[in-house]
């Protein structure tokens, strides 16, 4: 578990899928720049809760995120460790009623804390859609530098995107 001044970083619970589904996985402009797709029903948001807990017990550092003050899961974050002493995230994702309050500041800065401190990263490794204008502000503000693009093809509807490489020494 993670914890920042207005989050906790944790595995899910199935209870939270609806909080998952009303808060992030039905809004549209929240997969956007994600590659999964948007949740239309209560039932699939139950299915893909358990998909989810499924995924975090397999993936040790995939995490659900928790507004202290509401109680509410909000969204998600994760990490991988990519070679030795470098770890990236594997995405971070809130519901469009949390933004702009520093949360995605918060996500990341805890990611790059918990990499350097546990598992000994030296580096960290962050990717967005160069068109993700918050992504890319995000990764800006937490002291990011950009390394490269590279194009890549959005398997949900075949369109071209350029995703963009940055990092951060720890």
């Amino acid at each position: 578990m993670l914890e920042t001044k207005d989050l906790i970083i944790k595995k899910g619970e199935q209870k939270d899928w609806r909080d998952m589904y009303y808060n992030l996985w039905r809004h549209s402009e929240s997969a956007r720049y994600m590659l999964w797709k948007v949740t239309t029903s209560e039932e699939d948001a139950k299915a893909r809760m358990e998909r989810t807990i499924a995924y975090e017990a397999a993936h040790d550092y995939e995490w659900l995120v928790y507004e202290k003050q509401s109680g509410q899961a909000i969204g998600f974050a994760g990490l991988e460790q990519l070679e030795e002493e470098v770890c990236g995230e594997t995405g971070i994702a809130i519901g469009p009623e949390f933004t702009g309050k520093g949360y995605g500041k918060q996500i990341l800065n805890a990611l790059t804390d918990f990499a350097r401190d546990e598992l000994g990263a030296k580096k960290f490794k962050y990717s967005c859609r160069a068109k993700n204008i918050a992504s890319c502000n995000l990764r800006k503000s937490c002291g990011f530098q950009y390394s490269h693009s590279e194009e890549r093809v959005d398997y949900r509807n075949g369109e071209m995107y350029t995703l963009e490489f940055s990092f951060k020494e720890l």
